[in-house]
């Protein structure tokens, strides 16, 4: 059985690679977005590239772009299922995902789509649009489930205890693999010029980013790179992405995050918003919407308790590999999957 694993930047990906113990020794395919993160995984593993596209391009005022992206994708992505004609697609998301999903599916293809960890009250724009092809659907919230038609929920998100590892005065901030961010570099930037941030300063700032004046600048880091600095650092600043956001709290770092928001025209919706707010209501981390509440939110994280948190995949592995295992079985019908007509 060929699987095709298909997922853009930040924590979409980072989920799939959590789910080796599924897909490690069966015969697979990665499918991403050229960013660094996609770079990273295709030095270890078979992996093929389609443009990013997503709808929020043509809400930011550039339908042309979508266009001209959503053509460039559905190329790559029909020569993609053409040379590795897959028998299962799985996918964490997003948009730029779902032409090869689609046509993996006319191919014959079963599919699995797992809706992102970014998620906690409703199915996100991908899940929408590529439930209908999906044989399964599989939540990471009791309320997205609920609203996704009965979807399986599988929440990961489970609290560490313990001591965390040794840190150094270290701030690392990050703006994640896909889009720029110039608020949380001016942020990080007039805080460390002000004298708000002692420490030493490292920032990940994204491609063609201008250097910031008394801080370490690097436009990538790959995964590993970025552990190793996350495994120093004290302090973390991050966007609201859940990638970046997790991986902060499963190294112990006092967070703070900065969400994109579309009415600034930093991303397509206000997702970010969203996942941010979650976390802080759980105690995981600080949320700061503008520069004032990004100077208190220093002050704040450093006396603060640090919290460590992960997420456990074992039971969506677990799912994952009884789907599997009922699909490659002789004569078996499928596990668990959603009939046509309840779709």
């Amino acid at each position: 059985m060929k699987i095709c694993l298909a997922a853009s930047g930040g924590g979409h990906m980072r989920q799939l690679l959590d789910l080796e113990p599924f897909w490690g020794a069966r015969d697979y395919v990665f499918v991403t977005e050229p960013t660094a993160m996609g770079e990273s995984v295709a030095q270890r593993h078979p992996t093929e590239f389609v443009p990013h596209v997503a709808l929020g391009q043509a809400k930011l005022g550039h339908p042309l772009v979508m266009i001209r992206s959503a053509i460039a994708n559905l190329a790559a992505s029909w020569r993609i299922v053409s040379k590795h004609r897959p028998d299962l697609f799985v996918s964490t998301g997003a948009g730029s995902m779902f032409f090869t999903g689609l046509f993996a599916r006319l191919r014959g293809a079963r599919v699995i789509v797992i809706d992102s960890f970014a998620r906690f009250d409703k199915p996100s724009a991908f899940a929408r649009i590529a439930g209908p092809i999906a044989d399964w659907r599989i939540a990471q919230s009791p309320a997205c489930a609920k609203a996704w038609n009965g979807a399986e929920c599988h929440d990961p998100l489970v609290m560490l205890e313990g001591e965390r590892p040794a840190k150094e005065p270290l701030l690392f901030a990050t703006v994640g693999a896909t889009l720029p961010y110039e608020r949380l570099l001016d942020y990080v930037g007039d805080a460390k010029k002000r004298g708000l941030i002692p420490e030493r300063v490292v920032v990940q700032t994204g491609a063609g980013a201008a250097p910031i004046d008394g801080v370490e600048c690097v436009e990538t880091l790959d995964f590993d790179a970025m552990r190793a600095v996350l495994a120093k650092a004290d302090l973390v600043v991050c966007h609201g992405g859940t990638g970046s956001i997790v991986t902060a709290l499963q190294a112990g770092c006092r967070t703070i995050a900065i969400p994109r928001l579309f009415e600034r025209g930093e991303h397509y919706d206000n997702h970010q918003l969203e996942i941010t707010e979650a976390f802080e209501k759980r105690g995981l981390l600080f949320v700061a919407r503008t520069r004032e509440e990004f100077a208190a939110a220093l002050v704040k994280a450093r006396v603060a308790a640090p919290r460590l948190a992960t997420t456990d995949p074992q039971g969506l592995i677990a799912r994952l590999t009884e789907i599997v295992d009922g699909l490659a079985s002789a004569g078996a019908q499928p596990v668990g999957a959603v009939p046509m007509d309840q779709r």
